[in-house]
């Protein structure tokens, strides 16, 4: 008796589960296409997510994460804009879902056949929304040893980098330390 007591007093009181988050409409939608083109390993893992520090850029896809990225302004602009921004960028998640482990353009052919299959016939690479464009000053200048070209950046080059076009044509396209850009005074 003593025992029962003792049962009572310690007896868990019983957990109630809450009820699970309200779903993302658009991450329901994104499955809900993916599923439809046969792509279920995907559908799970893919996961729509707003960024509130998107400025110029209307979408990101990483398909690492299988993860999608939209900024909130997109809703000035109707849904159909958001849904069309996230068919977009889930073409990105396809194309490299279907290549594997082969690279692939950002913009490329698989992308193109991913945009047509989520109902995007004539998809462009870019938005041409009216989003704010930041202008930043490219005061980094860089000269080409062999051709003498020049390009400028705004953020200094982290490794070595050779000029494309000498190294197209004097090393079939593969990194030669002859053409490596040489930074310029300025």
């Amino acid at each position: 008796m003593q025992f029962d007591f003792l049962k009572k007093l310690l007896a868990r009181a019983p957990v109630v589960k809450a009820p699970p988050p309200a779903a993302n409409p658009l991450e329901e939608l994104a499955r809900n296409l993916l599923l439809e083109l046969g792509c279920i390993e995907l559908a799970a893992r893919v996961r729509v997510r707003w960024n509130p520090r998107m400025r110029s850029t209307a979408g990101t896809a990483l398909a690492s994460k299988s993860l999608v990225t939209l900024n909130p302004r997109l809703h000035e602009f109707g849904v159909e804009e958001v849904e069309r921004t996230l068919r977009h960028e889930l073409a990105h998640l396809l194309a490299h879902h279907r290549a594997g482990r082969r690279r692939i353009f950002p913009h490329g052919p698989e992308w193109q056949q991913a945009c047509r299959d989520l109902g995007l016939t004539d998809e462009k690479r870019c938005h041409e929304l009216p989003l704010p464009r930041r202008k930043m000053q490219a005061r980094h200048k860089y000269r080409c040893a062999h051709c003498a070209v020049e390009i400028q950046r705004v953020r200094p080059m982290r490794r070595a980098s050779a000029c494309l076009s000498c190294c197209r044509k004097y090393n079939r396209g593969r990194y030669d330390a002859r053409f490596r850009f040489v930074r310029m005074a300025g």
